[in-house]
């Protein structure tokens, strides 16, 4: 019965990648499902390959990774068919596929450092001399650490509200008169979940922190539902989960923050920005899930 499963993934992904070279994309993959890491390229995500020329296993991405690990059971790995199937990705990789819309860059170094190599969006290339087989790191986007969508779908709009005595005072309150609970809440830009918890009847009660490039965090709080897990990459069109009313909240909404290096940040968007000290209606416009 394995061999039948493997065959049966193996034979679909041919047949996605013949009907996507013929220009049909009705079975094309979507980034939520990308997230999930499965070891086959799909849309929106970059793809690192054990050997060159795209042969070998596959590991996939739907955000940014700052540092691969090098040991299993906790270490980026390769997940699918092939030669290097199971080994740890860092220092592994020989060659890219770029298949989401912006540019990904892959550092020599942990922590997005060192020597890099950009690929733009739909690039198929191998690793260039001094990173085959030296990979440490990958950023999407990169040069736009900080700059952020909305948390939610297009076509949606939001009243973003602050106020002085807010805790921490930079963080923004998310209304969506007139009923909030319930609505999906995506991340706001590429990154690695770092927190899923759950405080209960205090504080932030169900609440998601996801780790971005250069030193930024943001975090969702007051949430109904969790619907990413500690350690899974995501991008700007992932949903995360569901707007609630947990916690210390008195009603249904959104807390968000945006922080860098720790410190709680006045919060921008790229469709956008909340006022300070007041409210603003905001709608998300561009790249929309």
């Amino acid at each position: 019965m394995t061999g039948l499963r493997t065959w049966t993934r193996a034979a679909l992904a041919a047949v996605v990648a013949t009907l996507a070279a013929a220009g049909v994309t009705t079975l094309t993959a979507t980034p939520a499902s990308a997230a999930a890491r499965d070891g086959v390229c799909n849309s929106g995500e970059f793809c690192y390959y054990y050997n060159s020329n795209h042969a070998g296993s596959v590991s996939d991405f739907a955000g940014s990774v700052a540092d691969y690990g090098t040991t299993q059971p906790s270490c980026y790995d390769f997940k699918g068919p092939g030669n290097g199937q199971g080994q740890c990705i860092k220092n592994n990789a020989a060659s890219v596929w770029n298949r989401t819309g912006g540019t990904v860059r892959v550092y020599y170094n942990s922590g997005y450092g060192g020597d890099h190599q950009d690929f733009g969006a739909g690039a198929k290339s191998n690793l260039k001399t001094a990173l085959k087989n030296n990979n440490a790191s990958h950023q999407f986007n990169p040069g736009t650490a900080g700059r952020f969508w909305l948390p939610f779908p297009c076509g949606e709009t939001w009243q973003a509200s602050t106020r002085t005595n807010h805790s921490p005072a930079n963080a923004v309150d998310f209304n969506h008169y007139p009923e909030d609970n319930g609505w999906k809440v995506y991340s706001s830009a590429p990154g690695t979940v770092s927190r899923v918890a759950n405080l209960g009847n205090t504080s932030y009660g169900r609440y998601i922190v996801i780790d971005h490039a250069g030193g930024w965090q943001t975090l969702y709080a007051h949430l109904s539902a969790q619907n990413v897990s500690v350690g899974q990459s995501v991008s700007e069109k992932t949903m995360i989960g569901r707007v609630g009313n947990t916690g210390g909240s008195t009603g249904p909404h959104l807390h968000y923050e945006q922080k860098r290096y720790g410190s709680v940040q006045r919060v921008t968007f790229r469709d956008g920005n909340p006022v300070y000290w007041g409210s603003r209606n905001l709608a998300r416009t561009t790249n929309c899930p």
